[in-house]
């Protein structure tokens, strides 16, 4: 069962995280539709923020430079809006082990501070959280759907999984229209690249594009599933609007699954570089949870939604965008 789609034109959207990898992607596509697009984001460099982000679209979106731990400036940014997308956090599972507190801090007090700044100034706003996959820690069964049980593997998915929890409570008790979805391994334009906190996926990329050589911890067996970013741009609208959702938590994913030794496979068709397996660092080995490929049929059930780019069409595209923008990307600053 599905709704019907939502009209952005004129419609005012607030992005938190917006000149981030996810939250840029999603900026521009709602500003072609015609909705009034502004961005908060704090830019600091870790986390991902660039201006390079929105580079040729600055016309049709407005950024405001602000830190989603401001209360007091978040007040007043909430008001007024029709959507807000809370795209904006701290993605590294291993700094989450080495420094908990600000990923306690980004991942869960803030979005506590969203919900309220909403419940007080604008309580008929709609909220779409970006979640993580990694709130079920290591999968006791495959794929992995709605049902499986919560067992995160690190601080990141704790405090991840507690905002979810804060979204569905303030949907029940207060009425806020909150929707929560579960990425997986997420890639493609305007990915932060440039250092080693963000996941083996840009740490991949980034090598396979200055042809370097990449190095796969463990086997290389381990399954995941990977969704193009221009997919989960698509997840986030097809799931606005849709009342059937609030209050939940939903999957993504993709239908196909890959190792990562297929993975980087898949990346040496359009680049240069070696690979080798090495044993997993100490510190990698403890949050590692195996193999992963989740199931989005609850998310489909509700919602218009599949994923349509393949790991290979994805790949070549990112790796594309990456070759034409590398002055933006790859370069040492700016």
């Amino acid at each position: 069962m599905t709704s019907e789609s939502y009209d952005f034109n004129g419609k005012k959207v607030l992005i938190l995280g917006g000149l981030g990898f996810i939250g840029s992607n999603l900026a521009i596509r709602l500003a072609q539709e015609g909705a009034e697009v502004k961005l908060v984001d704090s830019m600091l460099e870790q986390y991902g923020g660039s201006l390079s982000n929105i580079a040729g679209f600055e016309d049709l979106i407005e950024v405001n430079y602000s830190d989603i731990r401001d209360t007091h400036s978040l007040g007043y940014l909430v008001r007024g809006m029709d959507v807000i997308y809370s795209m904006a956090g701290q993605t590294s599972h291993i700094e989450s082990m080495h420094d908990p507190f600000t990923d306690l801090d980004i991942n869960c007090t803030s979005q506590l501070s969203i919900l309220e700044c909403s419940r007080k100034f604008n309580p008929e706003v709609e909220i779409l959280y970006a979640s993580t996959r990694q709130i079920y820690g290591r999968p006791l069964y495959l794929p992995v759907d709605e049902k499986h049980p919560i067992r995160p593997a690190d601080v990141n998915g704790i405090n991840k999984y507690a905002a979810e929890m804060y979204f569905k409570l303030y949907h029940e008790v207060y009425g806020l229209k909150c929707t929560s979805l579960r990425l997986t391994n997420t890639y493609g334009p305007r990915q932060y690249v440039r250092d080693d906190k963000h996941g083996f996926v840009g740490i991949f990329i980034r090598l396979a594009l200055a042809g370097q050589p990449i190095r796969i911890f463990g086997d290389g067996k381990q399954l995941r599933d990977f969704n193009y970013v221009e997919d989960v741009v698509e997840a986030f609208v097809a799931a606005t609007g849709n009342s059937q959702l609030h209050g939940g938590a939903y999957n993504l994913g993709h239908p196909d699954k890959h190792s990562l030794l297929e993975f980087v496979e898949t990346l040496s068709e359009h680049a240069n570089f070696s690979y080798e397996i090495v044993p997993f660092p100490k510190d990698r080995k403890a949050i590692d949870i195996g193999d992963y490929y989740g199931s989005f049929e609850l998310f489909s059930s509700l919602v218009d939604w599949a994923p349509k780019v393949s790991l290979e069409e994805g790949l070549c595209r990112t790796l594309e965008y990456f070759t034409d923008h590398s002055d933006m990307y790859l370069a040492s600053d700016g």
